[in-house]
């Protein structure tokens, strides 16, 4: 499974991955993610598509990321699933469609 199935696959199954990835700060890093959506950013206006992630384990403490494909290393989904009304408080617009109820 590439990184990308596996990211699409931890959406829809609502589990947590682990995300290794380069970066640009901090070097190789892993951290353990809610994975939220692929595609361009709402941050970065420079229309190249991302992982986005909301990052639980960081040493900054719980914050959002936003990967570009070439920084990652590899994506593992772990056996821990999550709900994403602990996660998602907006009206989301996703690029990929997933069945969340309220929070598709």
């Amino acid at each position: 499974m590439t990184n990308y199935e596996s990211f699409i696959n931890a959406i829809h199954t609502k589990k947590v991955v682990s995300m290794t990835f380069n970066s640009q700060e901090k070097g190789i890093i892993t951290r353990a993610c809610i994975p939220f959506d692929y595609g361009p950013s709402k941050k970065y206006k420079d229309g190249l598509v991302r992982y986005h992630l909301y990052d639980l384990n960081s040493p900054d403490g719980i914050h959002n990321l936003s990967i570009l494909p070439e920084q990652v290393i590899s994506i593992e989904i772990l056996n821990r699933e999550f709900q994403p009304s602990d996660y998602v408080h907006w009206k989301p617009n996703w690029f990929i469609k997933r069945d969340w109820g309220e929070f598709s």
